[in-house]
């Protein structure tokens, strides 16, 4: 838990977070994109993180999360935007907010 409070309150970069399960085959179908996106983003203004909910749960349940994938922005500690389900084109929409 505190790897993630850490990794959510590093300030002046965004921090994406995707919620996922080994089980989840939105979450297998997205997250190639994810990492995609992870690769292409050079702006260092944004980081990017998975969380498997099932070996991470503490952390899960502190976040609300009850759908996976869900993907959570965020900014010096707070969530300031959230995409549920496997949706590429608002996840690169998220990519490019949180790098702007």
């Amino acid at each position: 838990m505190d790897q993630f409070k850490k990794a959510i309150a590093e300030p002046g970069v965004a921090a994406i977070i995707d919620f996922w399960a080994t089980w989840c085959g939105p979450c297998r179908a997205i997250s190639p994109h994810f990492e995609r996106l992870a690769e292409a983003d050079t702006s260092g203004k944004v980081k990017f993180y998975k969380v498997d909910v099932d070996s991470a749960a503490p952390v899960a349940t502190e976040c609300g999360i009850a759908a996976m994938p869900t993907f959570l922005a965020y900014k010096d500690g707070t969530v300031f935007e959230t995409v549920k389900g496997a949706d590429a084109g608002k996840l690169e929409a998220l990519v490019k907010a949180c790098a702007a």
